[in-house]
């Protein structure tokens, strides 16, 4: 039995991340070329006060369940925008 995975495109990822971090600055790399594995640094206001865990998890709510299915890895860093 063959495993079918569908990739998720660069601008589907842009457009969950904007929604949720519309004020963010997303440098989202597609590590392989294969929609498949991908690296982002999400510079936002949104995650001032909270830890690095609940900014993880603010992000993989804004990707709503794609985390682990049609979105295969993610390597993500999180920050608050330097005044």
């Amino acid at each position: 039995l063959e495993e079918y995975t569908m990739a998720m495109s660069h601008e589907k990822i842009m457009t969950f991340l904007k929604e949720t971090f519309p004020d963010a600055h997303v440098d989202l790399k597609d590590l392989v070329g294969d929609n498949d594995h991908f690296a982002v640094t999400i510079t936002s206001k949104s995650f001032l006060g909270k830890t690095r865990i609940e900014q993880h998890k603010m992000v993989y709510e804004a990707l709503q369940g794609h985390m682990g299915t049609t979105l295969h890895a993610l390597s993500l860093k999180t920050q608050i925008p330097k005044e």
